[in-house]
This record gives C-alpha cells, sequence and structure tokens, in this order.
C-alpha cells in the first residue's frame, strides 16, 4: 500500500510494452540498461515497482503509483525517458530506428487489486520461465 499526504491506496497496474517492429533487442546490457533505467524513473516518480521481466522483444511492468498518476502518464513517462536515455548510452540504436522511437506507440494496462496482483505477479513469473525454455530449447536444435 502507497501513502501521500492526503491518501492511503493500493493502486497496481501491469503494462506490458515492446520495441518498434517488437525486435528482440532486449537482451544483454540493453537489458540491464532498460531495467536500471525503469526503476530509477519510478523510484524518482514515486513509483513502486512490484515486479519486472524484460523478455527481449517485450517488457511486463507491475507497478504501483499514487493515485494522481493516470496509467498513460506512468506509460508515456517510463517509454520516453527509457527511450531517450538508451538513444544517449547507445546511439547505434538509431541506426535501427532512425525516426528516433525506440518503442511501439502502443500498450498494454490492466490494473490490479490486491487479491489480482499476486496472479499477475505469479503470471509474469512463468511467462518468464516459459520464454528461458523456449530460448534453450532453440538454442539447442
Amino acid at each position: 500500500m502507497g501513502k501521500t499526504s492526503s491518501a492511503v491506496y493500493n493502486i497496481n497496474y501491469h503494462i506490458v510494452w515492446c520495441p518498434k517492429y517488437r525486435k528482440s533487442i532486449l537482451k544483454g546490457k540493453i537489458r540491464e540498461f532498460v531495467k536500471e533505467q525503469i526503476h530509477t524513473i519510478s523510484e524518482t516518480k514515486g513509483y513502486k515497482v512490484l515486479e519486472l521481466k524484460i523478455m527481449p522483444d517485450h517488457i511486463h511492468l507491475f507497478i504501483s503509483a499514487p493515485p494522481f498518476e493516470s496509467p498513460t502518464n506512468i506509460v508515456k513517462i517510463l517509454k520516453g525517458v527509457s527511450g531517450l536515455r538508451l538513444f544517449k548510452k547507445y546511439p547505434e540504436l538509431k541506426k535501427d530506428y532512425w525516426k528516433g522511437h525506440i518503442w511501439s506507440p502502443s500498450y498494454y494496462v490492466g490494473t490490479a487489486g490486491q487479491i489480482s496482483a499476486r496472479t499477475i505477479e505469479q503470471y509474469i513469473k512463468r511467462v518468464e520461465e516459459e520464454g528461458k525454455r523456449k530460448r534453450h530449447s532453440s538454442s539447442t536444435v
């Protein structure tokens, strides 16, 4: 549960977004940088990252935010700031994303209360495990 000077809240969002063209670029050093940026941006804005899984071609984020923050604004901030910082840190990405937008303009957002939150956390963990199994089985072929 979160708390502001005028509210106690339990507002959680499951947000999913991906790079443009669903390119599998979220690996290695880029994956770690994006993870670090999401945590840094969230901390700065007063959001709490409950669960984060970065797959090669998309991101699952389960986040809690104060009631004055709209889901649209949360997504806009996370995608906008992380995108700018990615291009600054890895200018070579500009050759594939020459218009200056690394993230697809679309995203998914769902809300969850306390009971549903556990279900979403388990789902995100299961998706990560399935992704690992798929990558492992395709690399042994």
